[in-house]
């Protein structure tokens, strides 16, 4: 266990936002959503020259400056589902017809396990400590206990060091930081899409940060051809690129990039002089045993660590994201010491540091008892859900890491086109379930969703109940048998093939079991679940080919 120093030595629709070379320009308007949500009627405004979108707004704001304006911009313009969600939450006794939430990323799996750790006597201490203003990278006691965590999950070839540690409150911080620090108002980052839309939010509201995305093109694979095509673009257009954003593992897609990629990457970027933030928010969420993930700290030798910041936080791993805690390391003391001195803004209690610290320093119960049960459960709830999706016939991505399945639902749109897919999206909400549309994490191409797994077995199933009708009544006879085939193995990196749908009363009645069972015993071990699961599916795909 640490030990509590008495002085301290040193004083989520998402909106995927302006990812075009374009600066925030009409083209771009209803790009800006939050991770749950989108609202396709708003624009954004014309005006949009290097400080920004300021005029067009609402008129209604004028006791607003213009940043003002923009960010209640931001707010008014890409919250609405979220918002409809929080007004309409779904509750198993006091609202059952409220909405299911399948389009936040969070982990709601193992919440009698964190309260039960949480609860234990050895997380309250109340010391002086802790009441007064702390060193604003974060206490020394907690930058250590990271240090330690980070060496032993990233497996780094060498012990980290706390001086490289900075604590603050989450990872959506720490991106508007970094923009803040790195970039001057109107330059850029890289991003590779899709991706996780609310970093548009991240990095331009308070650093005035673009986002210029690389070619999403079918197979989603990143190369660094399509990195070096997305630079000279943006070169060309006269954009200034500081640095390339890596998400590992990746959201929305699930990938987890290869050690020799990750290096490919980095050396691209060593290339071109450009910072890389490493977001490996989902490092501890890799449920299935092929997919090995090697953090970039592992690697041996960083093609330039000066340049290279690592981006850490319990929200995902941990089932935290209402906690906001998120971590730094970087090797360059100047970015260190900028961010820093942002913390004063976006800092942790003193109460709750302490809570973190011991959190991560009991690695017997991290790797003994929480990580194994969340693995099971992540893994039993993903069955659940790709079984649901295969009986639909709806093609779909997932690489065993992450809380999300990235679907196709293409042959449900009447046209290929951004309206239909938010026509979708809006009747997906209207039936009481919340997704996010590919939209909402850049994607160039209408029709791809992302749905999330991560919940007690009783949302999932209504959840998918509430999908399955709305989709059901836009099925289309089958052109074609249907395949068992999860999908196609991660070197050809290929999207499924395209799937149609047609209803068949015997998956009718494996569902009706399957229901029925699930009555009689709520929430049943993950084991037990999973293996249920199997067996309808695999009686399912004997019965009817088309299913």
């Amino acid at each position: 266990m640490f030990t509590l120093p008495q002085k301290e030595s040193r004083a989520p629709a998402t909106c995927p936002g302006p990812t075009s070379i374009q600066d925030l320009d009409s083209n771009s308007g209803d790009d800006l959503e939050r991770e749950c949500s989108r609202k396709p009627d708003r624009k954004l405004p014309e005006d949009c020259g290097a400080s920004g979108p300021t005029a067009m707004l609402s008129s209604d704001s004028s006791c607003l400056s213009s940043r003002g304006r923009v960010i209640k911009w931001f707010w008014d313009s890409a919250e609405e589902g979220y918002r409809t969600y929080h007004m309409d939450e779904y509750d198993e006794d006091k609202n059952p017809s409220g909405i299911i939430n399948l389009g936040t990323s969070e982990n709601k799996l193992c919440f009698d396990l964190l309260s039960r750790r949480l609860s234990q006597s050895d997380m309250l201490r109340v010391e002086p400590s802790l009441l007064q203003y702390p060193d604003w990278r974060g206490h020394l006691f907690l930058r250590e206990e990271v240090a330690r965590f980070l060496s032993f999950y990233c497996k780094s070839p060498n012990p980290l060091k706390p001086d490289n540690v900075v604590v603050l409150n989450g990872c959506a911080s720490l991106f508007s930081a970094l923009a803040t620090v790195l970039c001057e108002a109107g330059e850029a980052f890289l991003i590779p899409a899709p991706y996780y839309g609310a970093i548009t939010q991240h990095v331009y509201l308070y650093g005035n940060v673009r986002l210029v995305t690389g070619l999403d093109t079918r197979p989603f694979q990143l190369t660094v051809e399509k990195l070096e095509m997305a630079l000279q673009r943006a070169n060309s257009e006269g954009v200034k690129v500081k640095g390339l954003i890596l998400i590992n593992p990746h959201n929305p897609l699930g990938d987890i990039y290869s050690p020799g990629e990750l290096r490919d990457y980095l050396e691209f970027a060593k290339r071109h002089e450009l910072h890389v933030m490493v977001d490996e928010v989902y490092m501890l969420s890799v449920f299935e045993k092929p997919a090995a993930y090697r953090s970039v700290l592992s690697l041996e030798g960083l093609p330039d660590p000066q340049r290279t910041h690592v981006m850490w936080a319990t929200s995902k791993d941990f089932g935290m994201s209402g906690l906001r805690f998120g971590t730094l390391y970087t090797e360059n003391r100047d970015v260190a010491t900028a961010v820093a001195s942002l913390c004063r803004y976006h800092g942790l209690s003193g109460l709750v540091q302490y809570q973190m610290a011991q959190l991560l320093w009991d690695r017997d119960w991290i790797n003994q008892v929480y990580l194994p049960e969340n693995h099971a459960r992540l893994k039993a709830a993903h069955a659940y859900v790709a079984g649901e999706l295969r009986a639909l016939g709806i093609p779909f991505l997932s690489r065993g890491a992450g809380f999300f399945i990235w679907v196709d639902l293409r042959k449900f749109l009447p046209e290929a086109t951004f309206k239909a897919e938010m026509l979708l999206w809006r009747q997906f909400l209207d039936n009481k379930v919340l997704l996010s549309c590919g939209q909402t994490f850049e994607c160039k191409e209408p029709g791809w969703f992302r749905l999330i797994f991560s919940d007690k077995a009783h949302r999932l199933r209504l959840g998918m109940q509430r999908v399955r009708q709305v989709l059901e009544g836009k099925s289309r006879v089958a052109e074609e048998p249907y395949s068992c085939q999860t999908q196609e193995p991660r070197s050809q990196r290929s999207v499924p093939g395209f799937i149609v749908y047609a209803a068949h009363p015997v998956l009718h009645a494996i569902r009706a079991l399957h229901n029925t069972h699930h009555r009689a015993h709520p929430i049943p071990p993950a084991s037990k679940t999973l293996s249920l699961l199997l067996r309808v599916h695999s009686l399912s795909c004997f019965i009817s080919p088309v299913l």
